[in-house]
């Protein structure tokens, strides 16, 4: 079973009691009996919502009674819990787990609730339910935390980004965007890069049918033998220093210009035995530079 979500000892009473069939608890009499609450229709439903708001406001919180007639609110009212988080059934969170802050937000709703406003209840409590869940969705459904301002900021900019896009039939600049805004090009490029945190790709995820590439880890985290190549080649950097400028350049015509011997000796003017002396001396001196480095 998915653990509930946030729910203090108080609102998981509340959310998990079943109290038809229990009868009105002593020092509640005049309250109506309760029917199983699947047998309950919207009217009937909010006919007995308001007879239970009255006598909730009569009676001192944290007592037996008051917690009977706030519960029994909640049940008699999850019907809006469950309408609100079926708005949300596409996104990735189990819906229990949805319906369940639905509930906190039903909670608050009945706390805050007065007759006297002269409205229904459900009208009143609808914009709290559906406001706990998408606080829920805001504060957890991005894969990295970023602060709240700058989850604001990436709704805006996608709505204006929309927008101009119709009217451009192109893809709007960062001038434009900040201009729709009226906010600072730097604040619109930080914005844009914090939408990258709102969605992670996993590296097992399976590619397109019209990707050849494979996986991501198939194309990631592969090892780089070059980069042993770096380091002989900062090894040798100061040892090379040290040769003689004949010997530096008989090493950059034949590793650097790719000449031969031969070609090397009619460059310099020596003989290629010699260029084959010189080079031989120099590498045995660079190998045992390295030896003694390591």
């Amino acid at each position: 079973m998915t653990p509930r979500l946030g729910l203090d000892h108080e609102q998981e009473q509340t959310a998990g009691s079943d109290l038809t069939g229990a009868g009105v608890p002593e020092g509640l009499e005049g309250l109506p009996e309760i029917p199983p609450y699947d047998h309950i229709g919207p009217v009937d439903a909010r006919a007995l919502s308001k007879t239970l708001f009255a006598r909730l406001r009569t009676l001192e919180e944290g007592t037996h009674e008051y917690s009977y007639v706030r519960n029994t609110l909640v049940e008699l009212n999850l019907a809006l819990v469950k309408f609100a988080a079926s708005r949300f059934r596409t996104r990735s969170e189990p819906m229990e787990d949805i319906v369940q802050v639905g509930t906190i937000g039903l909670i608050k709703a009945i706390d805050r609730f007065e007759l006297s406003r002269e409205v229904e209840f459900p009208t009143f409590a609808m914009p709290t339910i559906v406001g706990e869940i998408k606080r829920f969705f805001r504060d957890t459904s991005w894969s990295v935390r970023v602060p709240r301002r700058l989850q604001e900021l990436r709704l805006d900019l996608a709505k204006a980004g929309d927008e101009l896009a119709q009217q451009l039939d192109r893809t709007p600049t960062v001038r434009e965007l900040a201009q729709r805004l009226d906010l600072p090009e730097h604040e619109i490029i930080e914005g844009m890069s914090a939408s990258n945190a709102y969605t992670a790709s996993s590296l097992d995820a399976q590619p397109a049918e019209d990707d050849p590439e494979g996986a991501l880890a198939d194309r990631i985290g592969y090892e780089d033998h070059d980069l042993e190549g770096v380091e002989y080649v900062e090894s040798l950097k100061p040892l090379i220093a040290q040769l003689s400028p004949r010997d530096r350049t008989i090493l950059s015509l034949r590793f650097v210009g790719n000449l031969t011997q031969s070609e090397i000796g009619e460059e310099l003017g020596i003989s290629q035995m010699h260029v084959s002396r010189l080079l031989s001396r120099t590498l045995s001196r660079l190998r045992r530079g390295l030896m003694v480095e390591e």
